[in-house]
């Protein structure tokens, strides 16, 4: 007879301090080095929105990180719109069809691409994970497998070690469920260390990340461009909106009261709006709402994007 099946192999923990995590890092420096000039765009673009977002509205922070927690949501195993996100956010609403788990997966997502403490400062609790060990190694024995071989990656520029952290998430055994949107979060916060407070975290595009030959130039040769396409598409999104607010507070300048001012500050912030959203984020009554509303909809400011009779919701035209 044959002899009992073999156990499914564990995914064994990374090695302690002193065991050589210096030499998973060295071909991630020889990478750097040369990809040296197309990090250097990279980085100096990432300053450039660092900047950006330092003189800006803190909506507008909240905007991309949105945006970019809804982009990452197929990481999670589902695509959010970011529409459905900033509901789900504001509003707890859900479709009948979504996934309430996805959705809270990636408003956590949300959370800590807006703020708070980093990665660098505790990632347990910045995961705010806590589950029991997996095979032989608890959660808290995987993270410092992960944190010491990143000590030992001081050498890379935050974006490089953004990537080589990203990539090394799946051999410290810290994938959650197959997911790896809290790997790609948590590489956009290391990734925009070097920034002074603007960007918070340094916007993906990882389409194609991680996927290919497993060699550390082409992973960040692919993670260095997705950066640089994303950083410039936040940096145009910035400048429609920049557009439409300048235009907007200039059109309602001769509105009366204090409702038309934080309702455009509501509608820049997030992607689409209800009319119970903006009266629970702006404090105003629901009939100084809608009055509003339908005033910015008659003069082209936002647009009605359902053509519905209820349950309608707006979003700033920036066409």
């Amino acid at each position: 007879m044959p002899g009992p099946p073999e156990e499914a192999p564990m995914l064994a923990p990374l090695p302690r301090a002193g065991l050589g995590e210096g030499d998973l890092a060295v071909p991630w420096e020889q990478a750097q080095a040369a990809l040296a000039l197309p990090l250097a765009r990279a980085a100096a673009r990432l300053g450039a929105l660092d900047d950006r977002l330092l003189r800006a509205p803190t909506g507008w922070r909240h905007r991309l990180a949105l945006i970019e927690a809804a982009d990452l949501s197929w990481l999670a195993g589902e695509r959010v719109a970011p529409e459905r996100l900033g509901l789900w956010l504001a509003l707890r609403l859900a479709g009948v069809q979504e996934d309430a788990q996805a959705l809270t997966r990636v408003g956590w997502a949300v959370r800590r691409l807006s703020g708070g403490l980093g990665p660098e400062e505790g990632l347990q609790a910045f995961l705010g994970r806590h589950e029991p060990g997996q095979g032989a190694e608890p959660l808290a024995g995987r993270i410092e497998g992960w944190q010491s071989v990143m000590a030992e990656a001081g050498r890379l520029h935050p974006l490089a070690r953004a990537a080589f952290g990203f990539h090394l998430w799946p051999m410290a055994g810290l994938g959650h469920q197959g997911d790896r949107l809290e790997a790609a979060v948590t590489a956009a916060r290391l990734a925009a260390q070097d920034c002074r407070g603007g960007a918070i975290f340094a916007p993906l595009s990882l389409h194609g990340a991680g996927r290919g030959p497993n060699d550390p130039e082409a992973r960040l040769r692919v993670w260095i461009e997705g950066v640089d396409s994303a950083v410039l598409k936040a940096m145009r999104l910035l400048d429609a909106l920049d557009r439409w607010q300048t235009e907007a507070r200039d059109r309602t300048a001769k509105l009366s009261g204090r409702t038309p001012g934080r309702l455009l500050a509501v509608l820049a912030e997030w992607p689409l709006v209800s009319a119970p959203m903006a009266e629970h984020l702006t404090g105003a009554s629901r009939a100084a709402v809608q009055r509003n509303l339908t005033w910015l909809t008659d003069h082209g400011l936002i647009r009605e994007v359902t053509g519905q009779g209820r349950y309608r919701f707006w979003s700033i035209d920036r066409a």
